[in-house]
């Protein structure tokens, strides 16, 4: 597995986890002076998708990073088993992840009409993390 990539994706993976927590807490507090001066961000946050069933959007980016987070740091701690499907169970993650992605421009840019930019932020990471385990999955070598 090349290093740079890697390490490429766990620092992406960093980065997708904080800017999730911060729209988390700004989802939980309303707080409007964390927008950094963007309206669209409050219209993004008040409307009915920021939420499914109930649990922010953004909190299910949490969790979705952390997951890939977890799978990356464990490669070469865990069994034979995640050891040797590791690339693939993250390709299946930031797959789910970029789908969710696509999903989520849609609303903001058809239907929201508006763009928050930590959104933009996270999603931009996301798609960058599946670009690279789509090539860390092809050089994989064939076991």
């Amino acid at each position: 597995m090349d290093k740079k990539l890697y390490w490429s994706s766990v620092v992406l993976a960093v980065v997708g986890t904080l800017v999730s927590i911060y729209m988390t807490i700004y989802k939980l507090t309303s707080n409007n002076a964390m927008c950094l001066g963007s309206g669209d961000c409050s219209t993004v946050n008040a409307s009915p998708y920021s939420q499914v069933y109930g649990i922010p959007v953004a909190f299910v980016g949490v969790l979705g990073y952390l997951a890939i987070l977890g799978l990356l740091i464990l490669k070469d701690r865990a069994g034979d088993f995640i050891r040797d499907n590791n690339t693939l169970a993250v390709f299946g993650l930031t797959m789910t992840g970029f789908i969710f992605t696509l999903y989520l421009i849609y609303l903001e840019i058809f239907v929201i009409k508006a763009l928050c930019p930590f959104c933009v932020a996270s999603q931009v990471t996301m798609t960058i993390l599946f670009i690279i385990t789509i090539i860390r999955l092809i050089r994989q070598p064939l076991n």
